[in-house]
């Protein structure tokens, strides 16, 4: 049973996942390379906790009970020795993972598992050099970590099967909706399906189609509302096979098939117009990338109230 869990690496999906499990009432230590940087994943969580409960979704109770269960360090050891589990939350370079993996083996108990938040690597690749790799699996979590309900598991085929149990009950007890994948492919499901939406979108936009919010609006007022309640392939169903054949079979010539970054965003990245962090992107910000993430983390918390 798990019943402490070790975040390592305390970024923008680190301080949410350690802020979730706090939530479930499960105590969590939070790792980073230096003092500043837990003070700042502090700051995050307190003002995350604020804005839920300005919207009423938690009470002051709640928020207090989260904060008392977490901690954090800048002592590796000390922050994983006594952990059931272990989520790696460090920036998404393959070295940097793997030699994570090396540093924790002796730091770690023999029955720990560690789950990577990679969204990039497969886990067979995170697998080959990892001294436990038969405790080694991925959680996919995403942002915001402690209100998007979705996580994906992935595991390899040595995983232990006790260990992917203890983890989905884990995350299952602190209200996500855990899919389990069967085999390992990259962007496992959920980037896979986003990125074949935004390649097409990206191309509506270069080409001139429509402007950015006249394209945003199409998703989020027409299949954006269905996909809250049902997902593709169901409503695939409702419609009709024979009609999906015909729609497929007529659209799928002409969709976008490129296999390179959209030119759109490799110019702004070239340019430092990174989105809502820099205060400009696709649309253009008025006030802090924070005050942003505020407003996104606000209308979440109310589609999660409905």
């Amino acid at each position: 049973m798990i019943k402490k869990v070790a975040v390592i690496g305390s970024g923008t999906m680190g301080h949410g996942i350690a802020q979730l499990f706090a939530a479930a009432h499960c105590p969590v230590t939070i790792y980073d390379l230096r003092a500043e940087l837990l003070t700042k994943a502090r700051r995050m969580i307190i003002q995350n906790l604020e804005v839920m409960k300005k919207e009423s979704y938690i009470n002051s109770d709640e928020q207090k009970a989260t904060l008392e269960m977490l901690s954090y360090s800048t002592d590796l050891s000390e922050a994983v020795h006594d952990a059931d589990l272990i989520i790696e939350a460090i920036p998404e370079v393959l070295e940097f993972k793997l030699q994570l993996f090396k540093l924790l083996e002796p730091m770690i108990s023999s029955t720990a598992i560690v789950a990577s938040n990679t969204s990039t690597f497969p886990i067979t690749k995170l697998a080959e050099e990892c001294p436990f790799s038969e405790r080694l699996l991925i959680t996919h979590f995403f942002n915001p970590a402690h209100l998007v309900k979705l996580v994906e598991v992935v595991k390899h085929e040595h995983t232990l099967p006790w260990a992917v149990e203890e983890v989905s009950h884990l995350l299952k007890a602190a209200g996500k909706k855990v899919v389990i994948l069967n085999k390992d492919i990259p962007g496992f499901i959920a980037n896979r399906l986003q990125a074949a939406v935004v390649r097409e979108a990206f191309y509506l936009l270069e080409e001139g189609i429509a402007d950015a919010d006249d394209i945003d609006k199409v998703m989020s007022e027409g299949p954006g509302m269905r996909w809250a309640l049902n997902g593709p392939l169901r409503i695939a169903d409702m419609g009709g096979l024979d009609i999906w054949e015909k729609v497929t079979g007529n659209l799928f010539p002409e969709l976008d098939c490129s296999t390179e970054a959209p030119r759109f965003i490799v110019e702004s990245v070239k340019q430092g117009n990174l989105g809502s962090k820099t205060g400009k992107g696709i649309y253009e910000y008025s006030g802090t990338g924070e005050g942003n993430l505020d407003i996104r983390d606000k209308q979440l918390i109310h589609l999660l109230k409905m």
